[in-house]
C-alpha cells in the first residue's frame, strides 16, 4: 500500500511573521463584510501577492444556494496568475460564525481545486493559512497538500 503524507503546522496568529499576521487580519476584517444572511457563516479570504499588495474578498450567499460565491473563489477571480506581480505567495482564510466550534477553517473542495489551478498556472506554491475564531492557525506550504490527488490540465491531454 502506498501512502501520501505532508507536513503542516499548528500555530497561533501571534507566533507568525508580521506580514502574515497582517494578511490574517485582512481576512478577518473582510469577513465582517460578507453577505451571509442565510447561514450567518461569514468567510473572508486575503491573498498576499508577489508585488507586495494584499487583495481581499468575502463570501456572498444567494437565496438560490448554488449561486453563492465562496470568499476564496471570489478572491482568485480577480487575480491574474500569469502576471509576476499578481502571483500569490499566501492566502489566509478566516470566518465569523455563531457555530460552537472554533476550529481553523479549511477551504471547501471547489475552492481547493481553484486554489490549486491558480498555483499550477503561476508555477509557484501558494501557502495557505486556515484560521479559527480564537487565534489558532493551521498552515500548509503548498496547495497540493489540500488536494493530493488533484485534477489538472494534464488529465485533459490527448
Amino acid at each position: 500500500m502506498e501512502q501520501f503524507s505532508f507536513s503542516y503546522q499548528k500555530t497561533t496568529v501571534a507566533e507568525l511573521p508580521t506580514t502574515i499576521q497582517h494578511l490574517i487580519q485582512a481576512s478577518e476584517d473582510v469577513a465582517r463584510h460578507a453577505y451571509a444572511p442565510y447561514s450567518n457563516f461569514k468567510v473572508g479570504a486575503a491573498a498576499l501577492l508577489a508585488g507586495g499588495s494584499t487583495m481581499v474578498c468575502a463570501n456572498h450567499e444567494n437565496a438560490s444556494y448554488p449561486a453563492g460565491t465562496c470568499a476564496e473563489r471570489g478572491l482568485l477571480a480577480h487575480i491574474n496568475p500569469t502576471e509576476a506581480d499578481q502571483q500569490i505567495n499566501a492566502i489566509a482564510v478566516s470566518y465569523i460564525s455563531d457555530a460552537k466550534t472554533q476550529t481553523p477553517l479549511s477551504p471547501c473542495g471547489i475552492c481547493r481545486q481553484t486554489i490549486l489551478e491558480q498555483q499550477l498556472a503561476q508555477n509557484a506554491p501558494i501557502a495557505i493559512y486556515m484560521c479559527s475564531t480564537d487565534g489558532h492557525v493551521i498552515y500548509v506550504e503548498d496547495a497540493t497538500h489540500l488536494l493530493p490527488f488533484y485534477f489538472s490540465s494534464k488529465n485533459l491531454e490527448l
